[in-house]
């Protein structure tokens, strides 16, 4: 199913339906929250605060009132569908997710949280399925190579997503808890709030569910995970800001073949200075832990990988214009019962980008230098131009450059390691165009990339010499009358131009809709997520069918800061798969599944 459909002409036919809706006369106030949805400031894209449409690049920001509204048990619910963005999963609740942009893999993108880069230095990759969704408040997804400015992985894009700062004056109590299917339980509980110049966040939440077969005619995989944040920062008089944050998350996950116990966890403390009135210093240290104790059929493995990390940071403001420079050392550690040649590498890296405001023309460039000691030098670097054709449309064009450094598991994993793999290098290049209005917008991009030593193999690991992904996303939202809409179609062609085949595991089409309605204590809401078929090997001869998901939620003001929420999931109760085993067998997610909560707070 879902095999083709005409991108263009859905969105015109989307844009069109809202527009009678768009032009409607708002109130001031409405107008502006309006505008503080459908043109968020973004920091993940340029190192600097700068509104969607200024960012010169193709960005989606999932807001609070959109996680809370879909409330997902995992972040790839959220995730799945975006612009640009595909999932694919060994089952659900906790099992095994990859998160692909724009064509490329979870190794060559990069997941931050608040700053902090968290991933497996064996794998590459990070582990979303263990991440609790009720533990942030945002999410940016910047889509587009990111090497000057993240370094190594930023191939494909960055997702970071944020918790709570602690924004409202007073401490702010909240309060959750509910169940469903599966016999899943979620309790949270957290308090934020500003006293002064400190702001705080700190929250505790526990997930546990009996789970469903990942295999058909299985038993059931079981999972639960207990998370954690801390976070506190100071303001002081003289305009110097100091914080320190700390999230874990730990628990115990059954998956096809064994289970195993998990922890993920960030920590970090920075300081930042105004060292005159146009130039700030922030220096920040942090640590990521990645790490999974493992009972296994093939027998019991440990894997625990730590990055730590020392990034300095200086930006300086003239007139309009604004220069980052900075530099960074980071050092990966692996501690494992798998034999690796090596077990520590570090990266020493420099950086500078320059912001240039020429309006209506906007120019951004950025290079890198990378020092890595097991695989070498490294330099990255990007440009953009923008220009505002008018109060409501913006063109912009980009060209960057990324790499992605092998991983552990790809250089030295018995079996299939092969330590005479080449970094991945790519250059992409993209033209984009966004029209921005009170009540809504509209965003188009194409793109194209073009990757040399693409890593691949099921087997012993090798180089694709040429691979290419070309695309388009467009994407429209609408905020007027207490309707919110949010649409989202993709279209990802990558293809191993040796071959002439799709690289495996991608979709080629997605198509994303949210629909939500305020009436009065009730709200009401939907989303419909539809992807086509997909290869599971690179011959394109094991082919997995598309699909299409419905998941309907609503909820209730009952009292003042009350509120009830349910959800319901894969209403259709359609049997999907995204993966499948190594011995052939389907990877199956959950079927149809209805979730209740109550709340208390804002």
């Amino acid at each position: 199913m879902f095999n083709r459909f005409h991108t263009p002409a859905t969105l015109a036919a989307f844009t069109m339906a809202a527009l009678p809706l768009a032009v409607q006369a708002q109130s001031a106030s409405a107008t502006a929250t309006a505008s503080n949805t459908l043109n968020p400031v973004v920091v993940t894209a340029a190192l600097a605060p700068r509104t969607a449409n200024e960012s010169l690049s193709s960005v989606t920001v999932i807001d609070e009132a959109a996680l809370r509204r879909q409330d997902p048990v995992s972040i790839t619910d959220l995730l799945r569908g975006q612009p640009g963005v595909d999932v694919s999963s060994n089952g659900s609740f906790g099992k095994n997710s990859s998160v692909f942009i724009r064509g490329t893999g979870s190794a060559q993108n990069v997941l931050m949280i608040d700053g902090i880069r968290l991933r497996s230095a064996t794998s590459g990759g990070a582990a979303w399925q263990y991440l609790e969704p009720r533990m942030f408040e945002r999410a940016e997804i910047v889509r587009g190579p990111r090497g000057s400015l993240y370094g190594a992985d930023a191939m494909g894009g960055v997702i970071q997503l944020f918790t709570p700062q602690g924004e409202d004056e007073g401490p702010q109590p909240r309060i959750s808890a509910g169940g469903g299917s599966f016999n899943t339980q979620r309790l949270s509980a957290g308090v934020s709030g500003k006293e002064g110049g400190t702001r705080y966040s700190f929250s505790g939440s526990h997930f546990n569910t009996d789970g469903q077969p990942v295999r058909r005619n299985g038993d059931d995989k079981g999972y639960d995970n207990t998370s954690a944040l801390a976070r506190v920062s100071h303001t002081f008089a003289n305009g110097a800001e100091a914080g320190v944050l700390a999230l874990r998350a730990r628990g115990h996950n059954e998956y096809d073949g064994g289970e195993n116990d998990f922890v993920q966890q960030v920590a970090g403390v920075y300081g930042e200075l105004p060292m005159t009135d146009s130039w700030r210093s922030r220096l920040t240290l942090s640590e990521s832990r990645d790490e999974s104790d493992n009972v296994a059929d093939f027998g019991d493995t440990s894997f625990n990988t730590k990055i730590r990390t020392a990034r300095w940071e200086n930006t300086v403001t003239v007139g309009a214009h604004e220069v980052v420079a900075g530099a960074e050392y980071s050092e990966d550690r692996v501690d494992s019962t798998t034999a690796y040649d090596e077990t520590s590498r570090s990266n020493a890296a420099v950086f500078t980008q320059a912001l240039l405001d020429f309006s209506p023309f906007t120019l951004q460039g950025s290079l890198r230098f990378d020092d890595n000691e097991s695989y070498g030098d490294e330099v990255t670097g990007s440009v953009g131009i923008g220009y505002d054709v008018d109060g409501h449309h913006t063109l912009r064009a980009n060209y960057g450059t990324a790499f992605n450094a092998p991983t552990y598991n790809q250089l030295y994993f018995p079996g299939f390691g092969n330590p005479d793999l080449a970094s991945e290098t790519s250059e992409s290049i993209e033209v984009g165009v966004r029209g921005q209005y009170a009540r809504w917008f509209w965003d188009a991009a194409l793109y194209q990339t073009d990757i040399d030593n693409l890593i691949a193999g099921q087997g012993l690991q090798f180089n694709v010499p040429e691979t290419r992904v070309r695309g388009a996303e467009l994407s429209a939202g609408v905020d007027v009358n207490e309707w919110t809409l949010a649409a989202a179609l993709t279209y990802t062609d990558p293809e191993n131009r040796l071959t002439g085949k799709r690289l495996q595991n991608r979709a080629s089409q997605s198509l994303r809709l949210d629909v939500d309605r305020e009436l009065g204590d009730w709200s009401l809401g939907g989303s419909w997520v539809a992807q086509n078929h997909r290869y599971r090997d690179a011959a394109n001869e094991d082919r997995l069918s598309g699909y299409g998901l419905v998941n309907l939620r609503a909820g209730w003001q009952f009292a003042p800061l009350w509120s009830a929420r349910v959800t319901l999931e894969n209403v259709l109760d359609q049997d999907y798969v995204t993966t499948r085993s190594f011995d052939g067998a389907d990877y199956i997610n959950a079927g149809r599944a209805g979730f209740l909560s109550v709340h208390f707070g804002q």
